[in-house]
């Protein structure tokens, strides 16, 4: 049986991320990674802060505080926000960790050993206001091959070409925005991206199930032609370079990041080996080697937005190829668009758009949950509008789901003295067919999650969810109740059951909302930790079992909050 490891692209640490951070990498993994261990299967989730870098440093100045304090601040505010989210990470981890230094040396020393690195003398673009050289990410211009107007010096997002900071009309630094700019020569270090192309590019070909972004952005870099790439970088703060004359430089925060999901692993494990150690924890099987290292049983699943997929599908596997060493490679990267608002882009400095921890302020998390993988920008962008947010919410979540819970719950009990479920009844024909309806309708479910295909995953649990308000509203047992008590009890006794199953089934994607309901219908713990395939059973639940009606699962979004939502997510005028 495979052992399931997923991975989300690094959050960067300077800052709170917005929606579309979310849905773009983190959301689907945990999404995926609740399905799995449903499932019954063996799941490793894995995620860190990206501390390293100039941004770090930047941000940290702009506070007024040194940049391991403020890492350190930002890593815990992130992790908070995303456990209130419900991301369910069996470890979330920081890539400034000395597990993380001693993997990125070690990775790199073993490159240098094989041949795949070199030295060379470049010129590297000095700031003379800033009075630092600036990493390529820091140099913004003109992309000369397509006009686009923000493009960074290693990488244009408007056409997803690889650039230098010399390909790039009217530079300036991204940190004080000075065109005092001059080219000045420093040694570094580059991976030989160009011996490893053949591999890669056999690596690449290997996967013909991945998506199509994916694999597009993957052959096009390789279609373009590799070329060694600088792995150095002249800064402070990163993971400093075990080479002679290379004191004071430290390396590329893009080389230590994605090693940083191994350093994670390794950091996981070892939190357990230092409980045991202090008497806090019991003995454990947490071998991180034993799902990165010759690991020929695990499925490794990574999820990010379609910027980080050239170093997913290119870089990192080139890393780890290079090595020589058994690795565990991704089997599958689910590569996202971009989440837009409003037709244009998320932005912290005009305050346009939605971030994570303002979110939370507004609606409960499953709210948003549901909404961002109901739109997830799979196949193309997607783009966030508070009517559409509304219309969601209002049509699925509380017209569709919730509506039937507390509909049939509040009919029960009021109808029913006790407390508890009804008894008297017998199925008919018709409940037979719902329940090969709702085990078809949960199969569909299922195929979508293993397959990765959210929306069609969210389109399917909408079937499902229909399923019950149809049968209620056909059985109607608010009038069989006049007419034959017996058969209204049975019908409400299915539609409780029908509860339960909406709420387990649903629980990869509201996971808040399906504890709500479990609790109310009185589950204890082992009966709501079953598998997908035992929550479609509509006779678990029998005659007496006392429940509770919980209050409203979902409220509807009048039009006035629609209006005042657009207005205070605008964002500055420029």
């Amino acid at each position: 049986m495979p052992r399931y490891l997923i991975t989300s692209a690094l959050p960067y640490v300077n800052g709170v991320k917005h929606l579309g951070n979310l849905v773009g990498s983190m959301l689907p993994a945990d999404v995926y990674a609740r399905f799995l261990r449903m499932e019954g299967e063996e799941v490793l989730y894995i995620c860190a802060t990206d501390e390293h870098g100039t941004p770090a440093e930047v941000s940290a100045m702009e506070a007024g505080m040194d940049v391991r304090e403020y890492c350190d601040m930002m890593h815990e505010r992130q992790k908070d926000i995303y456990r209130r989210f419900g991301l369910s990470f069996d470890h979330f981890g920081r890539s400034s960790s000395r597990e993380n230094a001693e993997l990125t040396k070690h990775i790199y020393l073993k490159l240098n050993e094989n041949g795949f690195i070199e030295e060379r003398t470049i010129r590297q673009i000095y700031s003379l206001e800033d009075g630092r050289f600036l990493p390529d990410r820091y140099v913004i211009g003109t992309c000369s091959k397509c006009g686009y107007e923000a493009a960074r010096g290693d990488q244009c997002d408007g056409c997803a070409s690889l650039l230098d900071p010399e390909d790039l009309i009217e530079p300036r630094s991204a940190i004080s925005g000075s065109t005092n700019l001059e080219m000045r020569e420093s040694k570094h270090l580059f991976i030989r991206l160009d011996l490893l192309a053949p591999e890669i590019e056999k690596w690449v070909d290997s996967h013909t199930d991945w998506p199509r972004l994916t694999s597009g952005v993957a052959k096009k870099w390789l279609n373009e032609g590799l070329q060694p790439r600088c792995i150095t970088r002249d800064l402070s703060w990163g993971i400093p370079v075990p080479r002679e004359g290379y004191e004071g430089k430290v390396f590329y925060v893009w080389f230590d990041a994605p090693i940083e999901y191994i350093g994670a692993t390794w950091e996981w494990a070892k939190l357990l080996d230092d409980a045991v150690q202090d008497g806090s924890g019991e003995p454990g099987t947490r071998d991180w080697k034993s799902w990165w290292f010759g690991a020929s049983d695990v499925h490794y699943a990574q999820f990010m937005a379609k910027d980080n997929l050239p170093f997913h599908t290119v870089i990192f596997p080139a890393m780890l190829l290079g090595t020589r060493e058994p690795w565990t490679m991704a089997s599958y990267i689910k590569g996202f668009n971009w989440l837009t608002y409003h037709g244009g882009k998320f932005s912290t400095s005009r305050k346009r758009g939605v971030f994570t921890d303002r979110a939370l302020e507004i609606f409960p998390p499953d709210y948003w949950r549901y909404f961002l993988m109901a739109i997830a920008p799979e196949s193309d962008d997607s783009d966030f509008t508070w009517p559409m947010f509304a219309t969601i919410v209002n049509k699925d979540l509380a017209g569709n789901f919730g509506n039937f819970v507390n509909r049939t719950l509040k009919l029960t009990a009021s109808r029913f003295e006790g407390g508890g479920i009804p008894g008297g009844g017998q199925w008919s024909p018709r409940e037979e067919r719902l329940q090969l309806d709702v085990n078809e309708a949960l199969e569909e479910y299922r195929k979508c999650l293993r397959q990765m295909e959210f929306r069609k995953g969210v389109l399917a649990l909408k079937k499902l969810w229909s399923l019950g308000n149809l049968y209620i509203d056909e059985r109607a047992p608010w009038s069989l109740l006049k007419t034959d008590r017996d058969e209204a009890a049975m019908v409400l006794r299915t539609c409780i059951n029908l509860v339960r199953t909406f709420a387990l089934a649903s629980s990869p994607f509201i996971p808040f909302t399906s504890k709500r309901v479990t609790r109310a219908l009185g589950l204890k713990p082992e009966e709501a930790a079953v598998s997908m395939a035992q929550v479609g059973d509509l006779r678990v639940l029998g005659p007496g079992r006392p429940f509770e009606v919980p209050p409203v699962l979902f409220k509807r979004i009048e039009e006035a909050d629609i209006e005042k939502m657009t207005k205070e997510f605008a964002g500055e005028s420029v």
